[in-house]
């Protein structure tokens, strides 16, 4: 079913009013400017980040994986904080636990922080540290003005780190205003297989 265009704003509006208001918390007295995921909030945001402002935000959601060790897929919650603190550049928080048939929670599953930088000629850079003992270099670019395409240019891991492949991902803003995300990986027989998807909504912002 397609929206008006009067729809979409009036949905955007009652989005707004709900998670208008709302931030992340600090911690302690810096000298520094806080980390927002508000643009109303805080410091502005640095006008080299026009290309990724959509995703700044906290998003919670549920999504489908597959494990490519135990060959088994399954659903989890996540949770990812996009913040920023009028530096240019975007703080990337992402926090995902596994879930039973009913939604409820079983145990802790990914978890991954870095950051987004963008240049000039609409570049995409990056870099995230994963909790299972990897890091990973994205480059890629914006597809239009709320979606965003990236690929893994360099993965490390740790001596006890669990084995990835290269990946692609897929973020964007779908219609009702959610963030949406697939991620692919490739495999031990060096296939691009999903590895990740979920569908999240915006609850600070």
């Amino acid at each position: 079913m397609t929206r008006s265009g009067n729809e979409a704003i009036a949905d955007a509006e009652q989005r707004a009013a709900e998670t208008a208001d709302k931030n992340v918390p600090t911690v302690g007295d810096l000298p520094l400017p806080v980390d927002t995921a508000n643009l109303r909030l805080g410091p502005d945001l640095h006008p080299g980040l026009l290309g990724l402002l959509p995703l700044v935000g906290v998003w919670e959601g549920d999504g489908e994986g597959h494990n490519p060790v135990s060959g088994e897929d399954y659903t989890f919650g996540q949770q990812i904080i996009v913040s920023h603190d009028g530096g240019n550049y975007l703080s990337w928080q992402s926090r995902s636990w596994v879930t039973d048939e009913d939604g409820g929670y079983l145990r802790p599953d990914l978890r991954e922080s870095g950051f987004w930088r963008i240049s000039e000629d609409d570049t995409i850079e990056l870099l995230l540290t994963h909790a299972e003992g990897s890091i990973e270099l994205y480059y890629g670019r914006p597809l239009n003005q709320t979606s965003w395409n990236l690929t893994t240019d360099v993965t490390i891991r740790t001596e006890t780190g669990a084995h990835t492949g290269a990946a692609k991902r897929l973020y964007g803003l779908v219609p009702d205003g959610d963030l949406a995300y697939v991620e692919e990986r490739l495999d031990a027989e060096g296939d691009l297989t999903p590895r990740l998807s979920a569908k999240l909504r915006r609850v600070i912002g």
